[in-house]
């Protein structure tokens, strides 16, 4: 047998098998407008902030959230000619609290350094810059074969010595 439980705003029904195999009959009501539940933008319909809009990136709450809500409901109902003049000390004050907690509110120019160092830090396997030592040709080289090759092709064959020539020339000359 089904029964429901109300929680809060939550309607839970517990069902048994046999009324998951009857077709539904429920009724779907139309989404209510006044669902304060409900994403419905930055200000709602009568005019208020609406604090859980994701807009706002979650800035009225945490440890900063109280004085974000005051700077900011306070340039929402300015009526200043200059629309927030009235709330320099409020926004202040948020700034204050803000700075309190950088690795919460990053000001712009850490932002930018900070993605700065991250993009040089990822260029360090990047091409050789002008002036450096290394060459494209001894890049694409094994280690072994970059080390061993100026050395043979270095001694012209008129030059060479008995003493200058490779192992495996005095092997095959005696």
């Amino acid at each position: 047998m089904s029964y429901c439980k109300q929680e809060g705003k939550d309607r839970i029904i517990f069902v048994t098998k046999e009324d998951h195999e009857a077709p539904s009959n429920a009724e779907l009501i139309a989404d209510d407008p006044d669902d304060p539940y409900e994403e419905q933008g930055l200000i709602l319909a009568n005019g208020d902030i609406n604090w859980n809009c994701p807009c706002l990136g979650g800035m009225a709450s945490g440890p900063c959230g109280s004085q974000f809500k005051e700077a900011f409901s306070c340039f929402h109902y300015s009526k200043e000619e200059l629309k927030g003049s009235d709330c320099i000390d409020n926004f202040r004050g948020m700034q204050e609290c803000m700075q309190k907690y950088p690795e919460l509110y990053p000001q712009e120019e850490d932002k930018e350094s900070s993605s700065e160092a991250e993009s040089n830090s990822g260029s360090g396997s990047a091409a050789p810059t002008e002036g450096s030592a290394s060459t494209p040709e001894t890049d694409s080289l094994p280690a072994a074969a970059a080390d061993a090759t100026p050395a043979a092709d270095a001694t012209p064959a008129a030059d060479a010595s008995p003493d200058s020539a490779s192992p495996t020339e005095t092997q095959s000359a005696s």
